[in-house]
């Protein structure tokens, strides 16, 4: 059946006429809510410009990240350093429809894998032995930590019945983190235990060196240690695979995929967000037609002339449950950045990398999330970081293309 869980699993399917019918059957049924929808999503932005205003902020968004001590040139230097990289977006997606042989390259087309028959059994004891072997470079001691939460029932590993679903870190539990999985034998759930382990010990190293009030990190670094993690261990295996060429393109596409869809779809949502609550704050009245206007020719900025991007895409925004959590997406798309250029000074400098990647991750919420990153040495306050991982994918797309010649 076709329901908000099986769609994003039906569009991954190698069955393109499949792919088409979800992607045009759920677009569809999802439009004959959209007055109900985007009326709703204007309550949101107009409670939000009330609360602005009674609290004397210059902008919605301005009120939005005061909240987290975020300036607000972070989220604008984000949405430019995107912008003039486009380019090198529209190049994985030229890419992607030349190795998918399709005359058009629909927005059915962009979440089906390119290279799907790499993708082994990889059972949860030999994932372990990845992640603890792909994350020795950050120390003895924090992999012993890692060995202990893996001896010790830190980890509820494979789905049961009442279990809620995904995956997830408890944070600020005490005396250590719990992390919750629902483990199937494969990469991407590899790659699921290192991001939640990335969390758990962000909140171990946060609660053992702060006070209780101070141990919880903000929201907005909230995603840089768990990605880091995966950033590190992808570069790992990238080493480990490097004579299997079927193996490397399977993992090349993997860690690209993870740009597109954190760094490039993060930021489009970012910048709907910005639109829409900048037309709320105007007085424009936030209708279907407008709503769905602006998202659809973001998309057609975002993945260019080569992609054919469908009439249906434009009621995209209607499933997006983020845009309730006002100037939240963001933080992906900054997490991304800040992690994959944490991940190159640590495997670059070594040591003394490690060594202010550590007093990051035990600074809590002692300092503001832009002055606990400048200890790791990043400062999201300039757009360099960003610059900097999308150069990684840049660099990962030429190893790619030159993987599948």
């Amino acid at each position: 059946p076709l329901t908000d869980a099986t769609f994003v699993p039906l569009l991954t399917s190698p069955d393109r006429e499949l792919r088409r019918r979800a992607f045009e059957t759920y677009y569809k049924q999802l439009g004959q809510y959209k007055n109900t929808i985007a009326a709703t999503l204007d309550g949101q932005f107009k409670q939000l410009c009330f609360f602005a205003n009674a609290r004397h902020y210059d902008s919605t968004i301005q009120a939005s990240l005061d909240a987290t001590e975020v300036p607000v040139p972070v989220y604008m230097n984000l949405i430019e350093a995107v912008h003039n990289n486009l380019d090198k977006m529209y190049r994985y997606v030229a890419l992607r429809k030349k190795l998918l042989g399709v005359d058009e390259l629909h927005m059915y087309d962009v979440y089906t894998p390119i290279v799907a028959d790499a993708d082994q059994a990889i059972t949860y004891e030999q994932a372990k032995e990845t992640v603890l072997e792909a994350l020795q470079v950050l120390g003895e001691d924090y992999v012993d930590l890692l060995k202990e939460g893996f001896s010790n029932r830190w980890i509820d590993v494979y789905e049961n019945v009442g279990k809620r679903s995904g995956a997830y870190s408890s944070g600020n539990s005490r005396p250590h983190p719990y992390v919750l999985l629902n483990h199937n034998d494969n990469l991407s759930d590899t790659f699921t235990i290192a991001h939640e382990l990335g969390h758990s010990m962000h909140s171990f190293y946060s609660n053992t060196n702060q006070p209780a009030p101070k141990s919880d990190y903000s929201l907005f670094v909230a995603e840089v240690a768990s990605t880091c993690n995966e950033a590190t261990m992808m570069r790992h295996l990238l080493k480990t695979f490097a004579d299997d060429k079927k193996a490397l393109a399977y993992l090349l596409n993997h860690f690209l995929e993870q740009f597109r869809t954190t760094v490039f779809r993060q930021t489009m949502f970012a910048e709907f967000e910005l639109i829409a609550h900048t037309m709320a704050e105007q007085g424009q009245p936030l209708t279907r037609e407008s709503l769905s206007k602006a998202y659809y020719e973001l998309n057609q900025k975002y993945y260019g002339a080569v992609c054919t991007v469908d009439e249906n895409i434009a009621n995209e925004w209607m499933r997006i449950p983020h845009f309730y959590r006002s100037y939240y997406v963001y933080v992906y798309a900054t997490g991304l950045c800040a992690a994959v250029s944490l991940s190159d000074k640590i495997l670059s400098e070594g040591e003394s990398a490690v060594r202010d990647y550590r007093k990051f991750l035990s600074a809590g919420c002692a300092v503001p999330p832009i002055d606990a990153l400048k200890l790791a040495g990043i400062d999201m306050s300039s757009p360099e970081p960003i610059r900097r991982a999308l150069g990684v994918f840049k660099d990962t797309l030429a190893q790619f293309k030159a993987v599948m010649a």
